[in-house]
């Protein structure tokens, strides 16, 4: 079994709406935010713009991963097959071998000879860990590939840059692990997991928390899509704070080659650092 990495990247998708009027979309759903209290509110009394108090507002970077792996498993296996032939023939030979014909077939032995490939995009939000088939709308739109440095350069700016609580490292193997399957086969030719993509994009997301009548609630923006949601949150805990490229991108041998269920190590070969797929 061979396993092929490629390098992590860092990816930055586009701030297409900016922050002026990624405010005005969240001041006009600052109501909604507030739940059908509100809204029941201004059914008898429309709530002026000065009830409403913005006490904390954040542009921040909102991670996801994507994987992209291909398989390949090129093998050989013997089966038999079952030939209809007419009821005077009494045996057919196949390559120079003869086989018996009865009850109007012969039972041939052959070697087949196959070729098995399959690729998927696995995508992952970063921060709750689990699968979002949802972000692959995001992979149609162009990206910038970025550094951690670059990253810090917008967090001293005042963007938060949220660090991913699932580590390339922990997907790489779930992906391998899932990626691997049992063949039947009576000789293996080529058996391969090459992880074509192990990227990092960062999404800009706009959010602005509200106080109205002693509540506070939370409306973000996307500023990639331009849609809005009530009920978000905000991650003041990152404010100011750096990332470490290390921390982010750790998808290297070493990790890669610790424990696969149900996958023999001493037959893994891992190599990294292969070219990358062209599609961001």
């Amino acid at each position: 079994m061979n396993v092929e990495l490629a390098e992590e990247r860092i990816l930055l998708l586009p701030d297409v709406l900016g922050a002026e009027q990624a405010e005005a979309r969240a001041w006009s759903r600052r109501t909604d935010a507030f739940g059908a209290f509100a809204r029941l509110g201004g059914l008898l009394q429309k709530p002026k713009d000065e009830d409403f108090e913005i006490v904390y507002r954040e542009l921040r970077l909102q991670p996801f991963w994507r994987l992209s792996a291909a398989t390949t498993y090129v093998y050989e296996r013997q089966r038999e097959h079952r030939l209809k032939v007419g009821s005077e023939v009494k045996s057919v030979s196949v390559g120079g071998q003869s086989f018996a014909s009865t009850d109007k077939q012969a039972t041939i032995t052959v070697t087949e000879c196959c070729n098995e490939s399959s690729q998927k995009d696995w995508l992952y939000d970063a921060i709750t860990k689990k699968g979002d088939l949802g972000l692959n709308s995001y992979l149609a739109i162009a990206s910038e590939q970025v550094t951690a440095e670059d990253l810090n350069e917008r967090a001293r700016a005042g963007a938060v840059v949220v660090p991913p609580q699932a580590k390339a490292s922990m997907l790489a193997r779930e992906v391998i692990s899932r990626s691997i399957r049992k063949i039947e086969a009576d000789r293996i030719i080529e058996e391969k997991v090459h992880l074509e993509a192990i990227d990092l994009f960062y999404r800009p997301v706009y959010a602005v928390r509200y106080r109205w009548q002693q509540k506070e609630a939370v409306v973000e923006v996307n500023a990639v899509t331009g849609e809005t949601q009530t009920g978000g949150t905000t991650f003041e805990n990152y404010v100011g704070k750096l990332v470490d490229r290390d921390f982010l991108l750790d998808a290297g041998v070493e990790a890669a080659n610790m424990f696969i269920p149900g996958v023999n190590l001493a037959k893994i070969i891992v190599s990294k650092g292969l070219k990358l797929n062209a599609k961001a």
